[in-house]
């Protein structure tokens, strides 16, 4: 059974709502959907990325699911809070979709491949419910594609312990690399996959504090639990591992890199 890596809390919601904020230009500049679209939106989790791409085409028509209620619940709040109104929410499970063979114009999947178990069947799945000449888009990050400074032994365990942990549970947390050939496999085609890098510095404090801080440390924090219980770390080389972390945010000469994969494709 796949396990959402990072849990339901309230400071997960919140630190999805930093990551979307941080980076949605760098994402989303070029997600668009035509007026009258039908647009399935698979594994919205509380809405983070909701809001932005019904925002940005408010024409089309957006169908959002999730398995979690009470993801779903958030999910609505938001959407509601920014007034929108061409979004429905329904609780699916993405293997087994309610739907019609091709029932929607496009598809949206943001962050959802890496927390699941058979990505193929996950792909197999959407993809009937997509009309032939229909798109799919699928954004991921890549957790192997992070690297900082100041580098420390401590600090690169700890960020591998959230690597280790998603696999135990198994998801892929460095599936970002791999997106061009699940979806050729999956029977796509057209496959466009771009990279989409996130430098940070201290000439952009703002960023550091929205991505560095409150998305990637928060992300790594969160898995703290998982990680002592694995056995892939103990308590005191955790806290340096963590520390080593917060102190590339806090330092003048910190910089870090990491980088999402957006792919379109074609049905």
């Amino acid at each position: 059974m796949e396990s959402y890596v990072h849990g339901y809390s309230e400071r997960e919601a919140e630190r999805l709502a930093d990551q979307a904020g941080a980076v949605r230009d760098l994402i989303h500049y070029d997600t668009g959907y035509p007026p009258g679209s039908l647009v399935l939106e698979a594994g919205c989790g509380v809405g983070a990325q909701t809001v932005t791409i019904a925002a940005k085409s408010p024409g089309a028509r957006f169908v959002s699911i999730d398995i979690s209620d009470e993801s779903l619940a958030a999910a609505k709040a938001a959407v509601i809070s920014e007034q929108l109104t061409n979004v429905t929410f329904e609780r699916a499970d993405v293997h087994r979709l309610p739907y019609s063979e091709g029932a929607f114009d496009h598809v949206f999947v943001c962050y959802l491949l890496e927390h699941l178990t058979d990505v193929g069947g996950a792909l197999a799945s959407l993809k009937r419910v997509l009309k032939p000449g229909g798109t799919i888009t699928v954004i991921e990050g890549d957790h192997g594609s992070c690297y900082f400074h100041p580098e420390t032994k401590a600090a690169l365990r700890a960020w591998r312990c959230l690597i280790e942990v998603q696999a135990r549970l198994g998801g892929d947390s460095l599936i970002g690399r791999r997106l061009f050939p699940v979806l050729v496999e999956a029977g796509f085609r057209d496959v466009r996959v771009s990279p989409r890098m996130v430098y940070c510095d201290r000439s952009r404090p703002g960023l550091v504090d929205a991505f560095v801080r409150k998305t990637i440390i928060a992300m790594v924090e969160g898995v703290k639990d998982k990680a002592l219980a694995m056995g892939l770390i103990d308590e005191a080389a955790w806290r340096q591992g963590t520390s080593d972390l917060n102190a590339v945010a806090d330092s003048p000469s910190g910089t870090f890199c990491y980088t999402f994969f957006k792919a379109v494709a074609v049905r």
